[in-house]
């Protein structure tokens, strides 16, 4: 099979090889999947940087974990009518040497729910980390119906996610962006409203648009750099659902200002959410999509071959959506 990998940290393109390697076979409980798109996501291009330790945790890593394909194979103990199934991947590289950059992958079975056939391959691959890190933040304590939720970074593929599944869940929403193009973004996605963080202050205009009340859940993307408008947001019993803390990566958290607001923080990594909870993830996003309600904007789809510049455009930050690699045949 055609794949890419690195056997050592760095920069992308002195780093990444695309070659030919050993078609994979699916062990027990597995299904070996035809990969035909590679989802591309933050933590792809962090872990190849060196982000979860000085030393690579094994000698040649194939990246990323999103993609989406067809099942080829199973392995002992799944069911055979699984071969031909159209499959979005999650968790295809966590704490495993290949993942989706690669015409095959061999992984969980639970790890490749049905595609449902209204979603394209590309689309299907923007799904997995995303979706379920955006479905874990928003509905970890519960239901939002009724409420109004504050989603920071609502142009990112996380953000877009939790607009539209707070729409969804029926929560009034407000998205926090840094531009008119990403504010649009965040209203096709279902927002009510948009706050540019560069030009407003966010816990202020917060307060505006709910009459003083603040909003009952938030979906956090920098939960350091914005903890101080997160306290002036958050209403008394409200939560917030983290998933990074670019901007401070150990903040020191005043306590005393949570504590009085009865608030809840959960501190989510999406690889290692409870396995309830991920299988309702699933559930709801195949719900969710179903409703017409879950959509997967791809902002660029890239051969194989230029893997190096799919992790240089997520590393940049500018792409509004997914980047996504091609591997159909």
């Amino acid at each position: 099979m055609r794949a890419a990998w690195y056997e050592r940290y760095g920069p992308a393109r002195d780093v990444f090889h695309v070659g030919e390697m050993p078609d994979p076979e699916p062990g027990r409980g597995e299904v070996l999947v035809r990969v035909h798109a590679s989802g591309v996501n933050p933590s792809d291009w962090k872990s190849r940087t060196g982000s979860r330790g000085p030393e690579m945790p094994f000698p040649r890593i194939i990246p990323h974990s999103d993609g989406a394909g067809v099942v080829e194979a199973v392995g002992v103990g799944v069911d055979a009518s699984r071969v031909g199934e159209r499959v979005w991947l999650f968790e295809g590289q966590w704490q495993r040497p290949f993942g989706t950059a690669a015409e095959y992958i061999a992984l969980p079975s639970a790890h490749a729910p049905v595609l449902p056939e209204s979603v394209t391959f590309q689309e299907g691959a923007c799904i997995g980390i995303p979706a379920m890190t955006a479905h874990r933040c928003l509905f970890a304590s519960g239901p939002v119906n009724g409420m109004t939720v504050l989603v920071t970074g609502g142009a990112g593929a996380v953000g877009h996610c939790a607009i539209q599944f707070a729409r969804w869940g029926g929560a009034t929403v407000i998205a926090t962006v840094s531009s008119d193009e990403k504010a649009g973004h965040a209203l096709r996605a279902g927002a009510d409203h948009t706050v540019n963080y560069r030009t407003e202050d966010v816990g202020e205009r917060v307060l505006e648009l709910t009459g003083g009340e603040g909003v009952e859940r938030i979906i956090e993307v920098d939960f350091g750099g914005n903890l101080a408008a997160s306290k002036r947001a958050l209403r008394l019993n409200g939560a917030i659902g983290c998933y990074a803390s670019t901007g401070d990566r150990e903040p020191a958290v005043e306590y005393q200002a949570l504590s009085r607001k009865n608030a809840t923080v959960h501190f989510v990594l999406v690889y290692s959410e409870p396995e309830p909870a991920k299988q309702q993830a699933v559930d709801d996003i195949a719900s969710a999509i179903a409703d017409g309600a879950l959509t997967h904007p791809v902002a660029a789809v890239m051969p194989l071959d230029d893997i190096a510049a799919a992790h240089e455009l997520q590393e940049s930050n500018a792409a509004i959506g997914n980047i996504v690699i091609d591997l159909s045949p």
